[in-house]
C-alpha cells in the first residue's frame, strides 16, 4: 500500500530511539502529565517500571500480578488491568490497591487487557482471554464463554457492553467521545461502536482493517488531538485518519504492542515493542488524559 502524503504532516520522519532494553514482554505505558513520569508493564516479570522526568528507571510495583494495559482517571490515579488476578485496579493516594472490577456476575472476568476513562468518570475496559495462556498470564480455565467489553459505573456495577469479540484489546475513545473504537486482535480488525447517552454502545460495524507484512496485531490503540487513530498491527503502528482510511505506519524493530503519548507537548511517542522501550517524536500531539 503506498504511503499517503498526510502521513508526514501527521507523524514526520523523526529517528526512533531505543530507551531500554532487556524486559520480557512490554505493554500498557501511560503518561503523568502533571508529575511528568511514564509507567509501562513488563507483563511475564510481573513488575511495573516507571521512568522519571530526567531518564532515570525504577521498578514502581512488584508483583504486578502480571499487569497489561494501564491508564489514568479523570483524578490523576492509576488504573491497570491484571493478568493474573483478572482484576481492574486502582492505585490510591495510600499506594493501597482498590479493585473496581474482578467478576461478572458470579464468575471471574478472562483476563482484564486495556482500559479507557470517559469523562464522566465511567471505565470502559477489554477482557479477552490471554492472561489465562502460559507466558503472558496463568494458565486457569476461563470461567466465562465468551470474551467481552465492559464499562464500570460510579456505583462499582459491572456491565457488559459486547461479547461479540474473539480477543477483544485495545480501545480508544473518538475526540467527541461520541464513538467508541474496539480492535480484535485475532480477527485483525478495528471496530467502532456509537456511544448512547446512558454510556451504552450501539452498532459495531468493522470501521478498519490492520493489514501489511510483519509481526503483529491489533492490541494498543490510541486517538491523537486531530482525531487520526494509531493502532498497533503488523509491522508496526499503523495510522489512520478520522474516516478509516490508512495514511501509513511507523516501522518499528520489534513486535509493537502498545504506546502512549508524551512529554510536555504530548508529541513524543513511547512505543512497548516486546522486549524494549521506545520513543518517536510527532508532529501532531496527542491528548492528555485529565
Amino acid at each position: 500500500m503506498t504511503q499517503d502524503p498526510r502521513f508526514d504532516d501527521v507523524v514526520g520522519d523523526a529517528e526512533l530511539e531505543c530507551l531500554s532494553q532487556g524486559f520480557g514482554f512490554l505493554e500498557g505505558p501511560v503518561w503523568h502529565p502533571y508529575e511528568k513520569w511514564l509507567v509501562f508493564s513488563d507483563i511475564p516479570n510481573s513488575r511495573m517500571h516507571r521512568r522519571r522526568p530526567g531518564g532515570e528507571a525504577e521498578v514502581f510495583r512488584e508483583p504486578s500480578q502480571m499487569a497489561n494495559g494501564n491508564t489514568l482517571d479523570r483524578q490523576g490515579r492509576l488504573l491497570s488491568c491484571e493478568h493474573a488476578t483478572s482484576r481492574v485496579t486502582r492505585l490510591e493516594a495510600d499506594g493501597s490497591l482498590l479493585v473496581l472490577a474482578s467478576h461478572y456476575g458470579d464468575k471471574a472476568l478472562n483476563s482484564p487487557n486495556d482500559i479507557v476513562v470517559a469523562t464522566g468518570g465511567a471505565v470502559y475496559f477489554t477482557d479477552p482471554s490471554y492472561g489465562r495462556m502460559p507466558y503472558y498470564g496463568v494458565p486457569r480455565a476461563q470461567e466465562l464463554s465468551f470474551q467481552g467489553v465492559y464499562r464500570i459505573d460510579a456505583d462499582g456495577s459491572v456491565v457488559l457492553l459486547a461479547d461479540d469479540f474473539a480477543q477483544p484489546n485495545g480501545l480508544c475513545f473518538s475526540l467527541d467521545e461520541s464513538r467508541l473504537f474496539v480492535n480484535d486482535t485475532e480477527r485483525q480488525h478495528i471496530r467502532v461502536f456509537n456511544v448512547k447517552g446512558n454510556g451504552e454502545l450501539a452498532g459495531g460495524a468493522v470501521w478498519a482493517v490492520t493489514e501489511g507484512e510483519g509481526p503483529g496485531g491489533p492490541d494498543g490503540m490510541k486517538i491523537d488531538s486531530r482525531g487520526n487513530v494509531y493502532c498497533c498491527g503488523p509491522g508496526g503502528v499503523h495510522v489512520f485518519d478520522a474516516s478509516g482510511h490508512r495514511m501509513g505506519i511507523i516501522r518499528m524493530p520489534e513486535m509493537a504492542a502498545n504506546f502512549t503519548f508524551g512529554d510536555d507537548d504530548l508529541r513524543s511517542l513511547y512505543v512497548t515493542a516486546s522486549t524494549s522501550l521506545y520513543r518517536l517524536r510527532v508532529r501532531v500531539p496527542g491528548l492528555r488524559l485529565f
